[in-house]
């Protein structure tokens, strides 16, 4: 508003001072001259408003601009009025009688409509309009009714509408009831717009094409789109040829209740009948393909389009990013909004635009970029609604940050906005994927105590995270109560609780879930078939997941990417490699896109067959596609070169890593451990047990295996001893095969007093510690003469309840006789004689 006073130009203006301006109430008595009257209420005696109004003009129906100042609050206000005809204006015979009456009231027409928009709807509005005396001009009815009905008030108009009817100067006019059919249309009352359609006709009034325009469009809205239809055939009856608002109505209706085929005939017929499509048609037949999901057909669309003249604009390219988007193109969705951003660009981005690009980050799994994007929008000045609130919440949600969620949430309500069923449901979901289901049912009691009903996916959201930890009897009694509210299950409820039952290891209760999904009448996607079948190979229950997955082929849902992943890996679990290998070939042969996770299901499975060339090949298509090899891929192929004795290529798939930016994790490096070690490199063993370090890729057993037995191959003690701290501060967990290795390491080395503060260090751990870790400790304290050690470990051995072996006894006995203790060798003599006694 403020940008439209400062442009004006003050000449132009005629400025004068409110000397003692008044508050104006509903039946103030107004000037009776032509020129429009300001009102305006000032809260400071010292200083009135200024007013402005537009150069007087002698039309009765031309709008006039009237401003006002206000100097000391700093306010300002710029409104339009219309004069309309008034009480002099009148025919003489209602001049005469009404010019002497006090209640009469020369109003403008921009008055009236205040007046009656001022009273409530069921209040005497009849009274009010009584009082007009613009009532005896004929002419004002439709300029009166277009007012009101664009103020979008339908009872008021309604009220307006039946007291003009009453009134003797009335006359039907097609004019007003297009404009009452109009309004009906914005509120989605069909019925009292097809009834006004009928009366206008009793009056004698005969529909044109803005009539059948606005009768199509109130259909439309009501999804009723044979109804449009049949109206069109009456208007062709009636020789009234369509505009192209009528197609883009008829369009409308056709591919807002999902039709976009007949959508598309009827866009086939306006070319034919020479009415060419606008940028309207387009944006509406691009919306009715996004709406069938038909998301292919509306790019192909676009490009067709461009092809035209037509210049697309915002409204377009928001429907090409949301296609590119469920197509998983998130690039060339991502590269449609930089252009978009550009300043050069005629069509700049919206709210919508950052909502859907924030959907594709989450899609994509970048949920820094989505706040990113946030972040940006509100930047550029935009003022997010509920939906792009409600967009980032969920991205949130879908990886279980629930405090980032509830930030949102909070903002939500900072910002005015009443939090709907989607935002409840996001939250839900983020303490799911938390695994707080305890929060999330208190989430879930939250939306009945808001007056909210919930849905099915709320109910969904909610079975999830009770069966994400496993508390299936939880999701149950949800399933009930859902039944009971009246919400019917779908696909998904079946999705999540056969992932349920998986998880839970109950694959018992996976028929009867079947069984219900079947009486109810769902019929099972593809996501609930993988849900089934790859619990049943969770559960070990591998003839079951087949047998499933025949019956999903006769049930024609289309396997995907996910369920020949689920039986290829499930049978590699199962050792049946063979059987893998026959599931990728059909998958081949159906001309499904391949995953990185089939990728290395299948490289596994030939190189447990032996199958090397056929592996090598596999990952080298594999990075021709453009599906690049992950870690877990990358990992497979070491390990099968591990397997074949090819220690050169393994290594040089780890530098691959490295050049191509994929961070090794812990199976990666241990399967690299082993190729070095095997192929006699022990010393790239400990250096890439440095890069572990310096990364914080976390150690496991079988990592410190592979490093001690790099340290002895190379005699590397100070290895050995750092490998020792890291030890030390994982008992007492690990476990004893790794610590006798260690000890026999520190043996050799002669490190004797690092093997004895290791040794200490078990001790002090409670762990329960073997006769073979003592067998190994005495051998390497035998070993550097230490011998005197060597019997306060027998000593220890005996306190543990484990009884030294004569062996042991008879082999220090020599150096106690060397060394001339004989104490000693008659201490050690003795247990000698009484452990032999004790075997006779």
């Amino acid at each position: 508003m403020a940008s439209s006073v400062t442009s004006m130009s003050f000449s132009s203006w005629r400025c004068r001072e409110t000397i003692s301006p008044q508050p104006r109430s509903t039946l103030s008595t107004p000037c009776t001259s032509k020129r429009t009257c300001l009102w305006v209420s000032c809260s400071s005696t010292r200083s009135p408003p200024h007013e402005f109004q537009e150069e007087e003009v002698a039309e009765p129906w031309k709008k006039i601009r009237v401003g006002s100042v206000n100097y000391d609050t700093g306010s300002h206000e710029l409104r339009t009025q219309i004069s309309g005809l008034r009480l002099e204006d009148a025919p003489k015979r209602y001049y005469c009688r009404m010019a002497g009456r006090r209640r009469e009231r020369d109003w403008s027409i921009s008055d009236v409509v205040e007046n009656v928009l001022s009273v409530n709807h069921w209040e005497d509005i009849d009274g009010v309009l009584n009082h007009w005396s613009g009532r005896f001009c004929r002419k004002n009815y439709p300029v009166l009714i277009r007012e009101i009905t664009n103020a979008g008030s339908l009872e008021h108009s309604i009220r307006v509408f039946q007291w003009m009817k009453n009134q003797k100067t009335y006359c039907a006019r097609k004019d007003i009831y297009n404009m009452m059919i109009r309004l009906h249309a914005r509120h989605d009352r069909v019925d009292q717009a097809r009834g006004l359609f009928f009366e206008m006709q009793e009056w004698r009034c005969k529909p044109d094409v803005e009539t059948y325009n606005a009768l199509i469009n109130v259909h439309g809205r009501a999804g009723q789109w044979r109804w449009a239809m049949n109206i069109m055939d009456d208007m062709l009856r009636a020789a009234i040829p369509p505009s192209r608002s009528t197609y883009n109505n008829l369009i409308n209706a056709c591919g807002s209740s999902g039709q976009w085929k007949e959508a598309l005939k009827v866009c086939k017929s306006m070319t034919d009948n020479g009415v060419g499509p606008d940028l309207v048609t387009h944006n509406i037949i691009l919306s009715a393909l996004k709406n069938g999901h038909e998301y292919s057909k509306a790019l192909s669309y676009f490009e067709l389009m461009k092809g035209t003249n037509i210049r697309p604009d915002t409204v377009t390219l928001n429907i090409v990013i949301h296609c590119l988007v469920k197509l998983g193109q998130y690039k060339s969705a991502f590269n449609t909004f930089n252009s978009m951003r550009d300043r050069k660009s005629e069509c700049q981005p919206d709210i919508v635009t950052f909502t859907s690009i924030i959907h594709a980050y989450s899609a994509c799994g970048e949920i820094s970029s989505c706040r990113a994007t946030y972040d940006t929008m509100i930047a550029e000045g935009m003022k997010p609604n509920i939906v792009a609130y409600n967009a980032l919440m969920g991205a949130y949600a879908s990886c279980g940050m629930h405090e980032d969620a509830l930030s949102v949430f909070n903002l939500i309500k900072e910002a005015g906005f009443r939090p709907d069923i989607v935002t409840y449901t996001s939250l839900i979901n983020a303490y799911g994927r938390s695994g707080q289901p305890v929060r999330a049912r208190s989430i879930f009691d939250k939306i009945k105590r808001n007056s909210l009903k919930p849905n099915v996916v709320s109910y969904n959201a909610l079975i999830d995270a009770y069966s994400s930890k496993g508390l299936l009897t939880e999701a149950f009694e949800v399933l009930h109560e859902m039944d009971k509210d009246g919400v019917r299950l779908n696909t998904v409820t079946i999705s999540a609780l056969l992932a349920a039952c998986g998880r839970c290891g109950r694959t018992i209760e996976i028929d009867p879930i079947l069984m219900a999904a079947s009486s109810e009448g769902i019929v099972l996607n593809t996501n609930a078939y993988n849900a089934a079948i790859g619990s049943f190979v969770d559960g070990g229950e591998y003839e079951k997941a087949l047998s499933l997955f025949e019956s999903m082929k006769e049930k024609r849902a289309k396997p995907d990417s996910v369920t020949f992943n689920i039986l290829i890996s499930g049978s590699c679990k199962m050792g049946k490699y063979d059987k893998a290998i026959k599931f990728f070939g059909t998958m081949m042969a159906l001309r499904i896109p391949l995953s990185k996770e089939v990728y290395s299901s299948v490289i596994y499975a030939y190189s447990k067959q032996g199958q090397l060339e056929e592996a090598e090949s596999l990952f080298s298509e594999m990075k021709k596609t453009g599906c690049l090899p992950d870690v877990v891929t990358y990992t497979t192929m070491i390990h099968a070169y591990t397997a074949e004795e090819m220690w050169t290529k393994a290594c040089s798939l780890y530098e691959e890593m490295e050049v191509n930016g994929i961070q090794p994790d812990t199976i990666a490096c241990l399967a690299l451990m082993k190729a070095l070690n095997r192929g006699g490199r022990p010393s790239m063993v400990l250096h890439l047990a440095d890069v572990m370090r310096e990364k914080g890729i976390p150690f496991n057993e079988s990592a410190f295996f592979n490093m001690i037995s790099a340290g002895s191959m190379l005699q590397d003690w100070t290895s050995l001893v750092k490998l020792t701290k890291d030890i030390e501060s994982l008992l007492p967990k690990v476990s004893t095969g790794l610590l006798n290795h260690l000890l026999r390491s520190l043996g050799k080395s002669g490190k004797v007093e690092g093997m004895i503060k290791l040794f200490y260090k078990f001790v002090e751990s409670s762990m329960d510690l073997p006769f073979g870790t003592y067998s190994i400790l005495l051998k390497g304290l035998l070993g550097a003469g230490k011998w005197r050690k060597y019997l306060e470990v027998l000593q220890w051995m005996e306190d543990s309840n484990l009884q030294p072996s004569l062996e042991m006894y008879r082999k220090v006995l020599p150096y106690a006789w060397t060394d001339k203790s004989m104490n000693c060798a008659s201490f050690i003599q003795r247990k000698i004689d009484s452990i032999q006694r004790s075997e006779h």
